[in-house]
């Protein structure tokens, strides 16, 4: 904890960094009542090294002329700050390590600092300890009230604090609550989001830990469906694999990218659960509803060596070419854990995505099922 407020004190101290940047899509318009504090928010990044994100790595709804940055604190610390989100720091952040090692990264928390908002994350290495100079993939979304033009269906999410729900949306209806059970057993959540129910499997599903004092990763631990409701069992483990009670935060979406931004004009996106990973040859996922194109397009998953899988999504990003984001989390029982391996590559021709993924039982990589969300800004 005493790091965490270091780096706090250490950021309110810090000048704004202002630079050129990309211009932000028209917000969708809500009445004077519903007030600033409620507009969306939603912003992806790209951080590598603590450095600053590349401008074509980035997108987020602020004002044309400014950017993300971002600011090295102690090991394995980087503070991700996004201009204008203060009044958005009820959202929730996820963060998917970059690495050909074991490595992952979690949230440590996040805060109001002047107008905007700071997303600490910090990233660890199996059984090593914090990463020098982390590299990672960072979103951001927020939904304030009831008020916003997306299918009905198509988004909930959770951040549990440790103790208690800190933060909830669910797109179904404005009294539409998620509620969250612990486990009898440490490291172990259920999480309902009435009103996003389907029949059968729909949708995917990220879950990132966050904890302010120590090393945690957090997984999609199963998920059952009925027509009322989706059923999610959160798991998280400490940095040796035991099962750890954290804070985490959790995003559901169905036709709909991991943010909350809607489709087209706004975002292109993709994604898959890749369920069989011990299938070399390339085959979609079944269910079909747990795979989807918003262009459309092909998807597809294949093998791609020891432990490594490879991800397509065809046609997702021609419209526009930017580069977008990408977010992998594990699903399973145990203390495994995914990362993407190496940086994904984008086709601006022919808009084909090609994601390598990881999943790692403590060093080792092993074929592991994974949940696959990728986002891109379309205009």
């Amino acid at each position: 904890m005493l790091r965490l407020w270091k780096a706090i004190t250490r950021t309110l101290c810090a000048a704004v960094l202002v630079a050129a940047g990309l211009a932000m899509p028209a917000v969708p318009a809500v009445s004077a009542a519903d007030g600033a504090a409620d507009l969306p928010r939603w912003a992806w990044a790209v951080v590598r090294g603590g450095s600053t994100p590349t401008v074509s790595y980035q997108f987020g709804t602020w004002t044309s002329g400014l950017k993300a940055d971002a600011t090295t604190g102690d090991p394995g610390q980087v503070l991700v700050r996004f201009p204008q989100f203060g009044l958005a720091a009820g959202g929730v952040a996820h963060v998917t390590a970059i690495s050909s090692s074991p490595d992952w990264c979690q949230v440590q928390d996040q805060w109001p600092s002047g107008d905007d908002l700071i997303v600490a994350v910090q990233c660890h290495r199996y059984g090593v300890g914090p990463v020098a100079a982390p590299w990672f993939s960072v979103t951001f979304s927020y939904s304030g009230k009831y008020i916003h033009p997306i299918p009905s269906q198509s988004l909930g999410y959770v951040r549990w604090n440790g103790s208690a729900v800190a933060t909830q949306f669910n797109s179904s209806a404005p009294t539409a609550v998620n509620t969250v059970t612990p486990g009898t057993s440490p490291g172990l959540w259920r999480v309902a989001l009435p009103g996003l129910g389907s029949t059968g499997l729909a949708g995917s599903i990220q879950v990132t830990a966050v904890d302010p004092a120590v090393p945690a990763r957090c997984k999609l631990g199963g998920w059952s469906a009925t027509t009322a409701a989706q059923n999610i069992v959160v798991r998280c483990h400490d940095a040796a694999g035991a099962p750890l009670n954290t804070g985490w935060n959790l995003t559901y979406h169905r036709a709909n990218a991991v943010v909350w931004a809607p489709v087209a004009p706004y975002t292109a996106f993709a994604y898959t659960f890749d369920n069989a990973p011990d299938t070399v040859s390339p085959y979609l996922p079944t269910p079909y509803p747990v795979s989807y194109n918003s262009v459309p397009g092909s998807i597809d998953l294949r093998g791609a060596g020891s432990g490594l899988r490879r991800v397509s999504f065809s046609s997702v990003n021609v419209e526009y070419g930017y580069p977008g984001n990408v977010q992998v989390t594990a699903f399973g029982y145990g203390a495994e854990f995914c990362n993407l391996y190496g940086n994904w590559t984008e086709a601006s021709a022919t808009g084909l995505v090609s994601i390598t993924h990881a999943c790692y039982d403590g060093a080792t990589r092993v074929a592991h099922p994974a949940t696959v969300t990728y986002v891109a800004r379309d205009r």
